[in-house]
């Protein structure tokens, strides 16, 4: 048994500090590189890349919606086509960052609310897995299990890879709770640690009205920017490491 481990990085912001990236490197496979929509910088975006390729981690973009004040997690009315533009623009420019590194991206994983909708809505799914299929079809497109943001990425010919989160509460239909609700985001560190083992290896979550979901789970996303993120970071690996499973990124 195996599991990817990802967590959003560079997301700092000129002399604005952001997360804790260099402490998060030591217990994920995956790092997803915020490109400066919703946070982050070319400098910072450059300084992730070298900080992730000297740790052995794989590289993935973080496309968000151009919301630094509201840091992406608000819902933006955007048609199709500015949803493919600006996932473009954003993986295009950190693919390129990369490449004068002598890196190349493993994934795409939309950040917050581009996510969120992506995942329900089928036209803004297809428009996020077109603009990644024309910059490189090898890479990898993160969702939800069974959301339209992977069957978009599968149509388009792209790789998928079903992402969970053990530290967020889900509702009935297998979506992440809103922000908006008291216990969407659960900080209990013996309680995501059981939640990260439940879903890695029996594949499956109890929902806030006390189901059972099945999903399936590829990679599973650790915030990086809720306190103490590193700790629990390296508490869910060693949980997960001893239930017998190994921690490798989707390319390994």
């Amino acid at each position: 048994m195996r599991i990817d481990l990802n967590s959003v990085l560079g997301e700092s912001f000129g002399p604005w500090p952001m997360g804790q990236d260099e402490a998060l490197m030591a217990s994920i496979s995956s790092a997803n590189v915020a490109c400066g929509f919703h946070a982050g910088d070319p400098g910072a975006m450059r300084a992730t890349i070298a900080l992730a390729r000297e740790k052995g981690v794989a590289i993935g973009a973080h496309p968000g919606f151009p919301d630094l004040v509201g840091f992406g997690r608000r819902e933006l009315k955007a048609t199709p086509q500015e949803v493919e533009d600006l996932v473009l623009y954003q993986v295009a420019a950190l693919a390129g960052m990369a490449a004068a590194q002598g890196v190349t991206l493993q994934h795409v994983k939309a950040h917050g609310a581009l996510y969120n909708m992506a995942c329900r809505d089928r036209t803004l799914a297809d428009a996020i897995a077109k603009a990644v299929a024309s910059i490189d079809r090898s890479l990898i497109l993160f969702g939800l299990p069974g959301s339209d943001l992977l069957r978009a990425g599968q149509a388009a010919g792209l790789r998928v890879a079903a992402e969970v989160f053990a530290d967020r509460s889900y509702d009935a239909d297998g979506s992440l709770t809103s922000r908006q609700k008291p216990g969407s985001v659960i900080h209990d560190t013996a309680t995501v640690v059981a939640r990260a083992v439940t879903m890695a290896r029996d594949k499956q979550v109890v929902a806030v009205d006390g189901s059972t979901i099945g999903l399936q789970a590829d990679t599973m996303c650790l915030h990086g920017d809720t306190p103490g993120a590193a700790a629990l970071a390296k508490e869910i690996r060693r949980g997960l490491e001893a239930a017998g499973l190994r921690i490798a990124a989707l390319r390994d």
